[in-house]
């Protein structure tokens, strides 16, 4: 009966966060909704580790000639330059239709410092430099989308840095004569920068976020029996004012699906009970006995066993109404002979009906839940052997899902539905409200920086 159990499990998992299918088109199981606020958390977030990464980044030394009227020519290097302090503001993270993000950096400055170095005949000096940079402008475009393991990705689309101004305070004894040509030296130091700029972009895109976005769940073991697929359903999309991350939120379990890429809904059959049937009583596997409700069964087939197999027999309805949650799955229960060949001869089919109501329960790592169930209405689809006794067979079955399917379930469901978050994020702030025809789970994103 634990296999029944699961089956049910399975199918309320992976239809009790559906929500806004018809107006999103791809049949995702759940929608995460990212809003113009979220984005800007994580531009300020982004942007704290862009300056720490920053921080004592060595930049490549550059050489030149000058020509001094009077003093002749010579050669200048400056070598060992490294970011002293980085400060990065105005930021700005949007939704880019149809592509992914755009992230703009304005009035943002860094400090370098480093050695010079001088050149002329004989004559060879070298002391040290501080360098000024203000008025740093980024733009940055990223392409979102995923990869066939459900996992998202990000790469760097579109870029350009520009710098407004450019300070070099030269320390030394011939500062003099390099002073001479300061803005040669600065037009090469803004060059030099803003070609480096989008360089650094690339580079922490592929070698930080990329990774980040990997620690995305895709699977999460529920138990030994259940597990649910995280999977994207799509590349994530950008609107005007949200971006959107759409999750398959499948049940994957050795019960019912087959492989990995299960979409569509597929019941298998499950074992439920067995016993002789030239018994008057049934033993289910759970110790539950009822009488036989069909004498000529036993007439007709003695000292054979009886199995009996559940299925859930489609996708079963979630209703949402205002704070409200139901579920109506329709059950098939079949009888089968077990003779003495060892071949299985089908003798009767019912259907189970009943309405469940479901209680959720929103932390910051999972949601869970509980469900009570109504009276089930049992009908006699198909019968080889004759009429039932339909009233002492619904009883059985009203007390079988009540005493002993329904604890097992709720069992299963306080352990709850693993939230796909990232690595180190942190959901506060919870609400949970059930709407007419959507389920919203609302919180607030924490970054806790390991």
């Amino acid at each position: 009966m634990r296999v029944l159990a699961g089956a049910l499990l399975s199918i309320l998992l992976g239809w009790l966060l559906t929500s806004t299918l018809g107006a999103l088109g791809a049949n995702p199981g759940l929608v995460t909704r990212i809003t113009n606020k979220g984005l800007e958390y994580a531009a300020r977030k982004g942007l704290l580790a862009l300056e720490q990464e920053l921080h004592g980044t060595t930049l490549p030394d550059f050489s030149g000639d000058f020509k001094i009227h009077g003093v002749g020519k010579g050669k200048y290097s400056f070598y060992s330059l490294e970011v002293h302090s980085c400060d990065l503001r105005g930021s700005t993270l949007r939704p880019l239709p149809g592509h992914g993000l755009s992230l703009s950096v304005s009035d943002s400055s860094i400090r370098l410092r480093g050695r010079w170095k001088v050149h002329k005949a004989f004559l060879k000096l070298q002391e040290s430099f501080d360098l000024s940079v203000k008025g740093i402008t980024i733009s940055v475009d990223l392409q979102l989308g995923s990869e066939p393991s459900g996992r998202p990705t990000v790469t760097t689309s579109k870029c350009s840095g520009r710098i407004r101004e450019v300070d070099v305070d030269i320390s030394g004894g011939l500062r003099w004569m390099l002073n001479l040509f300061h803005n040669q030296i600065e037009s090469k130091f803004r060059s030099m920068l803003e070609s480096k700029i989008c360089e650094l972009i690339q580079k922490s895109v592929t070698s930080d976020l990329q990774p980040y976005l990997q620690t995305l769940p895709v699977t999460a073991d529920i138990n030994d029996f259940l597990s649910i697929d995280y999977s994207l359903v799509e590349a994530p999309r950008a609107t005007a004012q949200m971006l959107d991350v759409l999750f398959k939120i499948l049940p994957d379990s050795v019960f019912k699906l087959t492989t990995k890429s299960f979409r569509a809904f597929a019941p298998k059959k499950s074992t439920i009970l067995s016993q002789r049937s030239e018994s008057p009583r049934m033993q289910p596997r759970q110790a539950v006995a009822f009488n036989v409700p069909c004498r000529r069964l036993a007439r007709l087939y003695p000292n054979m066993n009886l199995e009996l197999q559940g299925a859930v027999a489609s996708a079963p309805l979630l209703n949402f109404s205002s704070g409200n949650l139901s579920l109506a799955p329709l059950m098939e229960i079949e009888g089968f002979v077990l003779l003495p060949d060892s071949e299985r001869e089908p003798v009767f089919r019912l259907s189970v009906a009943t309405n469940v109501s479901i209680t959720l329960n929103f932390n910051t790592t999972k949601i869970s839940g509980s469900m009570k169930p109504e009276k089930v209405q049992v009908e006699l689809k198909e019968s080889k052997v004759g009429q039932f006794n339909m009233e002492l067979l619904e009883a059985f079955v009203n007390y079988y899902l009540v005493n002993v399917l329904y604890p097992e379930i709720n069992d299963k469901l306080a352990i709850g539905l693993p939230l796909p978050l990232l690595k180190r994020v942190q959901l506060y702030d919870l609400v949970v409200q059930i709407h007419k025809n959507f389920l919203f789970l609302g919180a607030n994103v924490q970054y806790v920086r390991a």
